[in-house]
């Protein structure tokens, strides 16, 4: 029997929506190969969001403007 109740439990845990992505304010100083993230930039135009992608030592990071829907983000700081 608790082996039935910890796999609902458990099941209920994996079914919450955690594909929201945050929108950082400003870049981050440090970001690993390959990491990305979302930050709400000038350089980008209205209703978009510059994808910023970690590259290897030696090369430059990705900067790419995406359309980010208000329901998958939220805003938050960048902490150094």
């Amino acid at each position: 029997m608790r082996i039935l109740v910890s796999a609902v439990v458990l099941s209920c845990f994996s079914l919450l929506p955690c594909s929201a992505q945050t929108i950082l304010r400003s870049e981050p100083l440090m970001l690993a190969p390959y990491e990305v993230a979302f930050v709400k930039d000038a350089s980008c135009p209205s209703g978009k969001v510059m994808k910023v992608t970690g590259a290897i030592r030696g090369l430059h990071r990705r900067k790419t403007c995406v359309a980010m829907p208000g329901e998958q983000a939220s805003l938050a700081a960048a902490t150094p």
